[in-house]
């Protein structure tokens, strides 16, 4: 799978075609509001963590604890599922109302700065895999571009060169990254929105769960609860964002794309009905969210629909794969790219047939 890098003469320009697709959205009232749906979701994630809580009671000084710390993995990433659409504005009816939601479930649930993440989502709605724009692909432990793959310090570039197959093993630390992320966010100089409020819930956060994991259970038994609980956490959020742009074209720095091009030409959708849209807290319908990202999760399925069909019409590409086949793709991809890391003194003719 070859991405493709997308200049100014790679796609058509579509001027009407998003103000079309919007107004049959919004004539069919696809952007109201669905609390009594998100009501029950927070209800059922309210139940769950109350039965986490009288499971790790009950279980005591047992090794079953870390079935405990896996399901915490689980329900935090639901619970940032909520918080990434109440940042979105798709909960409630006020803007301020779903940011003083989107920061409790962010920063006292789950324990992550909504500051720091709103400033990079913010960014990556505007412009998905842009070069220089989208933080998305900007340099990390992971490559995502291969100039910046082929730039990488020879001691780094093991990991680069095998990054595809390292990707999923590395994941197991993005949940730790998000938390240190989002702290040194709030702890930097210069004005940060919410900057004492977050900081006062993400210490009260760490404190629910740390204080009683080390108090009641032995030390190396409550390290291994943490290091279940965050590497289950990090592997679930970086499996269900990985799939939405990772192998999707790439659009140069300079391109000047109409908006319904840049975002569905960007964007995979994941197929899987409505065990996918609970897996994923609707993510898996990506091309519709970057569309309309204040629209609800139960009305994504429908918009799927109409964008399809308008997709169609107009002879724009519509992506959607199996998530396996994404997973497949995110691995090839990388991989891909990795390859521009490889030791110059290495013979890649004599690498592909020792391989052979």
């Amino acid at each position: 799978m070859r991405s493709t890098r997308a200049g100014n003469d790679t796609f058509p320009h579509l001027t009407h075609a998003y103000t079309e697709v919007s107004q049959l959205v919004r004539e069919t009232g696809l952007l109201g509001r669905r609390q009594g749906f998100y009501a029950i979701v927070g209800g059922v994630l309210a139940l769950a963590f109350g039965g986490a809580v009288t499971g790790f009671i009950l279980l005591g000084d047992s090794w079953f604890q870390l079935l405990i710390a896996a399901a915490l993995g689980i329900l935090f990433t639901q619970a940032a599922f909520l918080a990434h659409e109440a940042a979105h504005k798709q909960i409630l009816a006020s803007g301020p109302a779903n940011e003083k939601l989107g920061r409790f479930l962010a920063a006292g649930v789950v324990g992550i700065s909504l500051g720091w993440w709103n400033s990079k989502h913010t960014r990556h709605h505007a412009n998905p895999n842009r070069v220089g724009k989208d933080p998305d692909i900007e340099v990390d432990t992971i490559r995502f571009l291969e100039e910046d793959a082929a730039k990488t310090p020879l001691l780094m570039g093991f990991i680069v060169r095998r990054q595809g197959w390292l990707f999923f093993p590395l994941l197991t630390l993005e949940g730790l990254n998000l938390h240190f992320l989002g702290i040194k966010h709030l702890m930097s100089r210069g004005p940060v929105k919410g900057r004492w409020t977050e900081l006062s819930l993400i210490a009260v956060h760490f404190a629910v769960i740390l204080v009683p994991v080390f108090l009641l259970l032995p030390l190396g038994m409550a390290f291994a609860f943490i290091g279940v609980m965050l590497a289950v956490f990090g592997v679930y959020m970086g499996a269900s964002f990985a799939p939405n742009h990772k192998g999707m074209p790439v659009i140069d720095a300079g391109a000047k794309l109409d908006f319904f091009t840049k975002q569905v030409r960007t964007s995979r959708n994941i197929s899987g009905g409505w065990w996918a849209t609970i897996l994923m807290g609707g993510l898996n319908y990506q091309v519709e969210h970057h569309l309309f990202p204040n629209m609800p999760r139960p009305h994504l399925a429908r918009a799927s629909e109409i964008v399809r069909e308008h997709c169609a019409t107009l002879g724009v590409p519509y992506t959607e794969t199996t998530v396996l086949q994404s997973y497949r793709i995110v691995i090839e991809y990388l991989n891909r790219v990795g390859l521009a890391a490889r030791d110059p003194f290495d013979c890649y003719i004599v690498e592909r047939f020792r391989k052979v």
